[in-house]
């Protein structure tokens, strides 16, 4: 890698943010294809490629998706004692960032191709496994969004209600959602500070 190659990925990789506000402009097929593709060639582990990706790009779909999860959302805090204001207004940023961007990607998990063990234990690293494997198709899809131009925003909602959007988008049942990228072009800018680097760093053997 030139060094020239190194910065250009440093750049893109800090310059990568949370957007939340996008144009009308659709997202090309063939550039969305590009990003899922270049997803699924993430590291896994075992190479078992536990990634599954439902993609939302109909107005229609967006909006019963973003409704049924705004019911829960609803009924969830309704539950908690929350005030009714507080949580029509959470209802609604969430029925908004939902159906305002050009696609949905929920970013799905399946262990039908991991390895099982007779113990809970085995079986609880087998499922981190696969989890961290998912996360990091996720990253390398957000970076490659944010290359292309797209803005995008990962919502983890979806770990909340993981059978109601499984059966809202009839998806296959061992599709276990993870969360839920939206995608767009920009209508923002945004700037985010990062603590020292150093802070969260411990060098064992220098």
């Amino acid at each position: 890698m030139t060094n020239a190659t190194l910065n250009d990925f440093i750049q893109l990789t800090r310059s990568r943010r949370a957007i939340r506000r996008f144009t009308d402009e659709p997202i090309p097929p063939e550039l969305l294809d590009l990003l899922l593709e270049t997803a699924v060639w993430s590291p896994s582990a075992h190479n078992r490629q536990p990634w599954r990706f439902a993609v939302l790009e109909d107005a229609a779909s967006k909006e019963t998706l973003a409704r049924a999860m705004g019911q829960r959302l609803r009924a969830d805090r309704t539950a908690d004692g929350d005030s009714p204001d507080a949580i029509e207004r959470d209802v609604a940023r969430s029925f908004a960032r939902i159906t305002g961007a050009a696609a949905l990607i929920v970013v799905c998990l399946s262990m039908a191709d991991m390895d099982s063990y007779p113990d809970p234990h085995r079986s609880q690293a087998e499922r981190t496994m696969a989890v961290q494997s998912v996360a990091m198709a996720a990253q390398t899809l957000w970076l490659t969004a944010h290359a292309a131009g797209l803005g995008a925003c990962w919502l983890c909602a979806p770990l909340f209600v993981p059978e109601l959007v499984v059966a809202t988008l009839n998806l296959p049942p061992d599709w276990e959602p993870q969360g839920l990228l939206t995608l767009g072009w920009p209508a923002e800018e945004k700037e985010k500070p990062r603590e020292p680097w150093a802070s969260k760093v411990m060098f064992l053997d220098r």
